[in-house]
């Protein structure tokens, strides 16, 4: 049954989100309706800037992180938000014993499609190099959901091992838009605005084809995929990126969990201080993250 605080947070995030994104959109304005708000800080866990093959980021570690190495790529549109906007969600992931680096990727409109995935899989390939794919974990919300997936495919065409896990929170896999529910879900989502979702694509893409599968990992091959947990909500415009994406992920002989929650906003995960799903949905990744690489260690 759904919480009382998730009747209670769409209204709040159409006023302060919503109605913003629905008005003139220019990068800076987009930005803003995203908020400027100081980093949170997370009990028991440290954040500190550093590079993983040569891209600035920031560690989320707690004391004696020990489930393993993940990389986490914030959502944003790919032109907003940070690695410091994300960390009730990469220090709620190092709470659960996981050492997170999210890298803060270049954002479009200065630095358009391939950036994000240039940054992405330089940062993918120090933590190889540095960990063993065995120990490594993937996931990304919204568009950085989009780029854990593009970046696992640009990895897979480099000749790369996979991770362990990957785990998206409503990812942004369709950049051409094709998705039922945009128009299905437009009134029900009360964060995203369907009408203006290809506004988002093209500041990004900059003329590129919108079905490219590293932008839009929906028309790639996805073979080979390591097991994957995508977690959305029934009333998000982007339901159909996630369910059409795991169904050709277990179509391609993966295996890709689907777990649809009730009643709760786009990339619901990051309000971990107010929704108890939030925290449910949190535990349900780190759970499904931590198996995998606790089944790693063990001696063959």
């Amino acid at each position: 049954m759904p919480s009382w605080q998730s009747y209670i947070v769409h209204p709040v995030l159409r006023v302060l989100v919503k109605r913003k994104l629905e008005k003139a959109f220019t990068p800076s304005e987009a930005r803003a309706a995203f908020g400027r708000h100081p980093p949170q800080p997370v009990r028991g866990v440290s954040f500190k800037a550093e590079k993983a093959g040569g891209v600035c980021g920031e560690w989320a570690r707690s004391p004696g992180s020990s489930a393993g190495v993940m990389l986490y790529l914030h959502g944003g549109g790919y032109f907003a938000c940070s690695p410091a906007t994300h960390r009730p969600l990469t220090g709620g992931f190092a709470q659960y014993g996981f050492a997170v680096f999210a890298p803060a990727y270049r954002l479009a409109p200065e630095h358009p499609f391939p950036a994000a995935i240039d940054d992405a899989l330089a940062c993918y390939r120090a933590l190889l190099a540095a960990h063993g794919a065995e120990r490594l974990v993937v996931a990304g919300d919204s568009a950085g959901g989009g780029l854990a997936l593009g970046t696992l495919l640009a990895a897979r065409e480099a000749g790369l091992p996979m991770p362990a896990r990957l785990v998206l929170f409503s990812p942004w896999t369709d950049l051409a838009a094709t998705g039922a529910s945009i128009q299905a879900n437009a009134a029900r989502e009360s964060m995203l605005v369907g009408s203006r979702i290809q506004e988002v694509a093209d500041l990004y893409l900059q003329g590129v084809d919108p079905q490219t599968p590293f932008a839009s990992p929906l028309y790639g091959d996805l073979a080979g995929l390591p097991p994957t947990l995508i977690q959305v909500s029934d009333r998000e415009i982007l339901l159909d990126d996630s369910r059409r994406v795991a169904e050709k992920i277990n179509a391609a002989g993966g295996k890709a969990a689907l777990s649809v929650w009730r009643n709760l906003p786009h990339a619901w995960q990051i309000s971990q201080g107010f929704l108890p799903e939030a925290r449910q949905a949190l535990a349900q990744a780190a759970d499904f993250a931590r198996t995998a690489l606790a089944s790693e260690a063990l001696p063959a």
